[in-house]
């Protein structure tokens, strides 16, 4: 393990203070529990070298991803505000995904659209593979597979 998570660890053994969750994000996936996949508020995990998430991960408010090395999300997924994977290396949503709000997919790899996606605020999908596509077209494709954008697209 590395030597900031051994800090965090023995803080919460002698102070009783909590290892934060980022760093238990990043540091030791293969800790964390059911609490912590149900994250509250923002959740930053923006420029940190985080590489996937866990299954079941729920997020009440905004996940930023930007930044990070991720190519593909987990299963189940849950994010009640904003997903932001500005300039990652996605290309890949999984199916059923629910984003509450904005999502966010600028400057990043993605070529395919899920089954039953659906964006609560709108998509963003500037300087993407999407980018030759009008909105209208990127719309009938989310739709045509059984999910929806709520606001606008753009591309």
């Amino acid at each position: 393990m590395p030597n900031i998570y051994n800090l965090f660890k023995f803080l919460e053994k002698k102070k009783g203070t909590k290892t934060p969750l980022k760093v238990k994000f990043v540091y030791a996936p293969n800790e964390l529990t059911d609490e912590d996949l149900n994250v509250e508020g923002y959740f930053d995990l923006s420029h940190t070298k985080i590489t996937s998430l866990p299954d079941n991960l729920k997020a009440g408010g905004n996940l930023d991803l930007s930044y990070t090395k991720i190519t593909s999300l987990p299963d189940n997924l849950q994010v009640g505000g904003t997903l932001y994977l500005i300039r990652t290396s996605i290309t890949s949503i999984p199916n059923n995904l629910k984003v509450g709000d904005d999502l966010n997919l600028s400057y990043s790899e993605i070529s395919s659209i899920p089954n039953n996606l659906q964006v609560g605020g709108s998509l963003f999908l500037d300087n993407t593979p999407f980018a030759k596509y009008t909105k209208e077209e990127i719309r009938k494709m989310i739709e045509d597979k059984g999910g929806y954008v709520k606001k606008d697209i753009y591309a």
